[in-house]
């Protein structure tokens, strides 16, 4: 009987593991995609979010018209320039969905009634049943009559306020995991105020183009829009009204004028005349409505379901999708015939490519300008294929940046979840005067962080989509240079926003630290009562934000010198190390390459942890096939008792062979 071997055993446990894994995950995100959405429920629906023309954001196909089907340059500078702007388009949809998802706080809506029980078994249980709360009462005014013995009157009175004070906290509603963690709690309204900051910063720009409104009152006037602003007024935001202007200004940065720069040579304004017969062909091609063959769309089959005879058809004339004809056919051009595929300069061979013809031809009637990006977007070059790849670099970092703030928001309510389950335990313990009061500023402080993070990320994106669009709308002549600009401006903002993080949580944790020094209030240690402790504390590394290593963290020690004899990868360390010198600069322009560098990192994270994942499986299927058609290699012990020695006429003698 085969007994199977530990490393096989190993390996196959593995690949169940993963394929476990893999279709948890999966089926978790098509359920959300089915379930969050009218559309189907494809894997990747979540991700096709809407830009900031209120399209969605797969209809931003970057093409060029390839040739012939024998002009392999042509076709593959076509297919390069699609795929580069295709994996764009994914991660800002990857990075617009986890914003969204995040501001739905899924973490308080999960965990607000275990909190709440795991608090109430504190209180029970820790609390009512040790008497905590008249023996720290009792200590308290213990300790502030001794320091009014010794002469400290005003301290020992302070300390007696504050301890009732906590107490009176701690006997209230105020630090219960249902009133924290509500809507009307802190996080709450923190995220009613990013959504007012977040809409107003979109709202105080002029964009120069068509920018979508989701307002459900839109449509409205009179006093029919009065009612419907009131009434949404009352209700509580929702993760949609937060995550919108987000989206807006992230997608029109990456998407829609970049779309425009390197499909048309131009940003085409509708406001401008001379662009808008350009623009409406433009809106009709990213609406999809050159697709093979007119249909009603699904929104306008709800909308005209109810209408009977003529009228019907005519209501359903505003929901068409695609080209028709009035000949019946479907208004694009024909397939080019078999016999003149290498004859044909310009070889329609699939649906796509007479889509595209189709818009290239309605594009080259819309004026002057509709002729020069109908000639801009017909040719494949170079430049167009590394004007996309710029934009991917510009992509990964701000996409990095968007999920860094996903998970800090996510992590973040965790946090929060945790402080509001032990925040009686933390007032009651609060209430002795001495260190453990430092639990109570500790934990102010949490809620502090959290609510200046939601607000400061809500401030920061729409103001990074601005600078961008201005880069873009009023940059330089040569699309190349605005794109170099881009990428310029995605790592400034990636630093930007790491400094902001870090900048609030050392402002939380110096208001911590400063209350530990505090008079009253304080720990009242012998190490804590020195006015020079406190200032080296307050001005110590961990305190202002753990910054001042340069790029030292950038480059992991590596430099010149000595260092450069190890290899061609310590030499490049050391010159990208030279290039980033800060020295005259008013920057630390290393320590702006490190925070970009690592906030990137930290955001696409979970994209490096699947790719591993993805290669480690690749790996173990790799093995298994190549087991299963050839064989595991045998060991020397095997080999010795496959072989024979060879006839004794044979002049070698010492030969062998193989059966």
């Amino acid at each position: 009987m085969l007994r199977p071997e530990r490393a096989s055993l190993r390996a196959a446990g593995f690949v169940v593991l993963l394929t476990g894994v893999f279709l948890l995950v999966n089926t978790q995100v098509v359920y959300a995609a089915g379930s969050s959405s009218g559309e189907s429920g494809d894997l990747l629906a979540p991700l096709n979010i809407y830009s900031s023309e209120g399209v969605p954001i797969d209809g931003y196909d970057l093409g060029a018209d390839g040739g012939s089907i024998v002009a392999f340059r042509s076709q593959a500078l076509a297919f390069a320039l699609s795929g580069l702007f295709t994996l764009i388009r994914l991660l800002v949809g990857l990075a617009g969905w986890a914003i969204e998802v995040a501001f739905r706080f899924p973490l308080l809506k999960i965990l607000a009634r275990p909190a709440q029980k795991v608090a109430d078994t504190y209180d029970s249980v820790v609390v009512d049943t040790l008497g905590l709360k008249g023996l720290l009462l009792a200590w308290a005014f213990v300790f502030a009559g001794f320091m009014i013995v010794r002469g400290r009157v005003g301290r020992g009175l302070g300390e007696i306020f504050l301890t009732l004070l906590i107490g009176a906290i701690a006997a209230s509603a105020l630090v219960r995991p249902d009133t924290l963690l509500s809507q009307d709690g802190p996080l709450g309204q923190s995220q009613q105020v990013a959504a007012e900051v977040a809409q107003q910063s979109v709202d105080s720009y002029d964009w120069g183009g068509k920018l979508a409104s989701y307002d459900p009152c839109a449509g409205m006037a009179g006093n029919a829009e009065l009612k419907c602003e009131e009434r949404e007024s009352e209700g509580p935001v929702s993760a949609t009204a937060v995550a919108r202007p987000l989206q807006d200004s992230i997608t029109n940065a990456l998407i829609v004028k970049p779309y425009m720069l390197l499909e048309y040579g131009r940003i085409l304004d509708p406001a401008e005349p001379a662009d808008l017969k350009a623009y409406a062909v433009h809106l009709k091609w990213i609406t999809g409505g050159y697709k093979v063959g007119a249909k009603v769309s699904d929104k306008g089959k709800a909308v005209c379901s109810k209408i009977r005879g003529p009228a019907k058809k005519y209501c359903e004339r505003g929901f068409i999708e695609g080209v028709p004809a009035s000949d019946g056919g479907n208004g694009l051009p024909e397939l080019t015939p078999g016999g003149e595929l290498l004859d044909s300069s310009n070889a329609i061979v699939t649906d796509e490519d007479r889509e595209f013809a189709a818009f290239l031809e309605d594009m080259k009637r819309a004026g002057s300008v509709g002729k020069s990006c109908a000639a801009y977007a017909e040719k494949p070059t170079w430049w167009r294929v590394g004007g996309a790849g710029l934009l991917l670099v510009a992509a990964l970092f701000i996409c990095g940046m968007l999920l860094s703030s996903a998970i800090v928001l996510l992590g973040t309510q965790g946090v929060c979840v945790a402080a509001a389950a032990a925040g009686g335990v933390t007032f009651v313990a609060g209430m002795l005067p001495g260190p453990a009061r430092q639990s109570v500023w500790k934990w102010l402080s949490l809620w502090g962080i959290a609510v200046m993070a939601v607000v400061g990320i809500c401030a920061f994106i729409p103001f990074f989509g601005i600078a961008v669009d201005a880069t873009v709308t009023n940059g330089p002549d040569l699309a190349v240079e605005r794109i170099l600009l881009i990428d310029v401006l995605a790592i400034a903002g990636a630093a930007g926003h790491r400094r902001l993080l870090s900048g609030i949580t050392s402002f939380g944790r110096r208001m911590a630290m400063r209350m530990r020094y505090a008079k009253v209030g304080g720990t009242h240690l012998p190490g804590d009562t020195s006015e020079l402790g406190a200032a080296l504390a307050m001005n110590s590394p961990a305190a202002m934000g753990g910054y001042g290593g340069g790029l030292r963290a950038f480059t992991s020690g590596a430099g010149g010198g000595r260092f450069g004899l190890l290899g061609t990868r310590q030499r490049l360390m050391g010159a990208l190390a030279s290039l980033s010198d800060g020295t005259g600069m008013p920057v630390d322009t290393g320590g702006i390459l490190a925070d970009a560098t690592a906030e990137a990192r930290r955001g696409l994270a979970p994209l490096t942890a699947a790719a591993a994942v993805g290669g480690l499986g690749a790996r173990l299927g790799a093995k298994s096939a190549y087991w299963l058609l050839i064989g595991r290699r045998p060991d020397k012990e095997q080999l010795a008792k496959w072989r024979k020695p060879t006839a004794d006429s044979d002049p070698g003698g010492g030969c062998l062979l193989y059966t």
